[in-house]
């Protein structure tokens, strides 16, 4: 697309002392263009900074030098000083002609400077050339704008499609079991609040960015995907797992990688917060210690998500009500995580858990699983395992 011809209702500002100068240059120009004049520097800069010229700034200024009180040179300056009036094109009218005075005109900011006395076709010609300059690059400018609005606007777009997407994920998990309740909104409020209490600890505040903050948030929920992959007679069964059950059981962290590790391939790219969402998936069992599952990982090579993702997860299973199980009051909750300081859970993690242990009750208070939530899912579980008892 090309920038559209000059507009031949460009406004001009003519700013000369001399009454012969100002009504010879308005002559010329005023067949062509809108002109406006100003017969010394301080009106110039007035009628500039207010817009009253047509309503509008001036496209360009024809600008004498030599000027009582503010000479031609200061208005330039002050001109391309201010942000606001920096891009309009200024063209001295001058007299002199040394080399330096040429220098200076440009160093200033200048787009041209034309001698006295003017010839007419050359006043013309360059008048149009710097509007015709101005004018593509005023188009530029304005293309710019849109294409930085469209960015935004399908930046937005995709963040909206990778929200409904992890929603949609989320919800599918919940309804392969259904007994975890508010658990996916409270463990996703609860990692939100550690990583902001962690996000200046040296540990962690290369990793711990707003905007990891922000994938942490968005990835959390997705920690149990891989549960949509567990045979309903164990997912959905009323009780404490066997042993060999709850083998079956841990295999929730493989499926849950797997999927998504098989859906990003299938992009054929890397996706940032894929990345999170399969960590999270895979090893939020891991411990500390290394007695954790499915890799063993100790320490520090367990992912920071990951070790988040723990605390979150195992506080909010202890604070709980299941089936086989009452929910654990929040003061012997937090006893329990401190147990396991350095063992299940990274140190430093752990104390910032204590830190901000209220955070945490109030989180839990605010998505409490009610009462008739939690009957119902009761009934629905009881009745969903024995259907898979039967068939």
């Amino acid at each position: 697309m090309n920038a559209p011809d000059v507009d031949t209702k460009s406004t001009i500002l003519i700013v000369d002392d001399s009454p012969d100068n100002l009504a010879l240059m308005s002559a010329l120009l005023k067949p062509v263009y809108h002109v406006q004049i100003a017969n010394n520097g301080e009106r110039a800069l007035k009628l500039v900074s207010s817009g009253h010229i047509s309503g509008k700034q001036p496209d360009l200024i024809l600008l004498d030098i030599m000027m009582p009180v503010l000479d031609g040179y200061e208005v330039c300056r002050r001109l391309k000083a201010d942000p606001s009036t920096h891009h309009i094109p200024v063209i001295f009218l001058t007299a002199k002609t040394s080399i330096d005075n040429e220098k200076l005109c440009f160093d200033l900011g200048a787009a041209d400077f034309i001698t006295k006395p003017i010839s007419p076709p050359v006043v013309l010609a360059r008048v149009k050339k710097e509007l015709e300059l101005k004018n593509y690059a005023d188009f530029l400018q304005n293309k710019a704008h849109t294409l930085e609005v469209e960015v935004v606007q399908r930046t937005q777009e995709v963040a909206a499609i990778q929200d409904v997407t992890i929603h949609a994920m989320a919800s599918l998990a919940e309804t392969r079991d259904p007994e975890t309740g508010n658990h996916i909104r409270r463990t996703q409020l609860y990692v939100r609040a550690l990583a902001t209490r962690l996000q200046h600890h040296p540990r962690f505040a290369r990793y711990l960015t707003p905007a990891n903050i922000t994938l942490l948030f968005k990835s959390a929920p997705l920690h149990d995907i891989g549960k949509v992959g567990i045979p309903d007679r164990i997912l959905l069964k009323p009780g404490r797992l066997e042993p060999s059950e709850f083998e079956i059981m841990k295999t929730h962290t493989t499926l849950g990688y797997r999927a998504i590790a098989h859906g990003e391939k299938s992009l054929g790219m890397t996706v940032e917060f894929l990345t999170m969402v399969k960590e999270i998936a895979l090893s939020h069992h891991e411990k500390w210690d290394g007695s954790g599952y499915p890799q063993g990982l100790i320490g520090n090579d367990i992912p920071i998500s990951a070790r988040l993702m723990a605390i979150a997860d195992v506080y909010d299973a202890l604070i709980s009500r299941r089936i086989y199980k009452e929910g654990m009051p929040h003061d012997q909750a937090v006893t329990v995580m401190l147990d396991g300081k350095s063992l299940h859970f990274d140190p430093d993690i752990t104390l910032a858990f204590l830190a901000i242990q209220e955070d945490f009750r109030q989180i839990a208070l605010q998505h409490a699983d009610s009462d008739q939530d939690f009957q119902e899912k009761a009934r629905y579980l009881n009745g969903a395992a024995e259907s898979a008892r039967t068939t």
